[in-house]
């Protein structure tokens, strides 16, 4: 079973982002830059499906410039096979990711399709969706565990107030939730040998992919900052402050 696992190149979790000052975007330059923490979780699933002798063989996928090359170089070194770059300079949102997405599963035709839940630049959660939708496959999001046996995919998805298992025929898109796993740590070696593995440059031309943009980006601004909190000596005073100065309780 051939798995293809996509991943994007996001700002490390720990870098606490700014906007540019014309407030166009957000300002990366020169920020630690890293794979997105919900696609790590979909490549180490893969890994690990591969280690119980389920997956075959593991494709990571990426769409940028050329230096998302190093997200895919740190899939090669947690155990991915091969590695394959869109590459483009245009900012692609969820939808056009998705179609992006479908061209390459057509072209690799995968029997596992995994995603992170979302990306932590945007939080959109769409994509995963979108490519489901766009291939006419059944999906299952927000995965905390998988379960393969033959052509069937049994998932565990958090939801409010509990968990749902889904069960999906394969071939199947399904996104990780960081509780389906811990992501194994790279080491050295594992990223010096990543370097001979094969890793394809894709020019996003040649997958004749129709892409419209249909959403603008009119600004990025910092949110409001949040008015200092009081103390309070009891339960008696914080309900009279807010019955009086908040508002909350009537």
């Amino acid at each position: 079973m051939k798995a293809l696992v996509a991943i994007k190149r996001v700002v490390d979790y720990n870098i606490q982002v700014r906007v540019k000052a014309d407030g166009s975007n957000v300002d990366i330059d020169g920020v630690k830059m890293g794979i997105n923490p919900f696609d790590e979780n979909a490549i180490e699933e893969a890994i690990r499906l591969k280690e119980k002798g389920i997956v075959t063989e593991i494709v990571a996928v990426t769409i940028g410039g050329a230096a998302n090359q190093d997200i895919l170089r740190h899939a090669l070194a947690m155990g991915a096979d091969r590695a394959m770059l869109v590459e483009t300079q245009e900012t692609l949102h969820s939808l056009g990711v998705a179609k992006v997405l479908k061209a390459l599963v057509e072209r690799e035709q995968p029997q596992l399709i995994l995603l992170g839940k979302q990306a932590i630049d945007d939080d959109a959660g769409q994509t995963g969706q979108m490519l489901a939708a766009l291939l006419k496959l059944p999906q299952a999001t927000y995965a905390s565990q998988i379960t393969i046996e033959g052509n069937q995919a049994t998932v565990v998805r958090e939801i409010d107030g509990g968990t749902q298992t889904l069960a999906v025929s394969l071939p199947a898109v399904i996104t990780a939730d960081l509780r389906l796993n811990e992501p194994r740590y790279v080491k050295l070696p594992n990223l010096m040998m990543a370097r001979k593995k094969p890793l394809e440059n894709v020019p996003l031309d040649s997958l004749s992919v129709s892409l419209t943009h249909n959403v603008q980006q009119l600004k990025v601004a910092t949110p409001p900052e949040r008015p200092a909190g009081i103390m309070v000596k009891d339960v008696n005073e914080l309900l009279s402050k807010l019955r009086t100065h908040e508002g909350i309780i009537g």
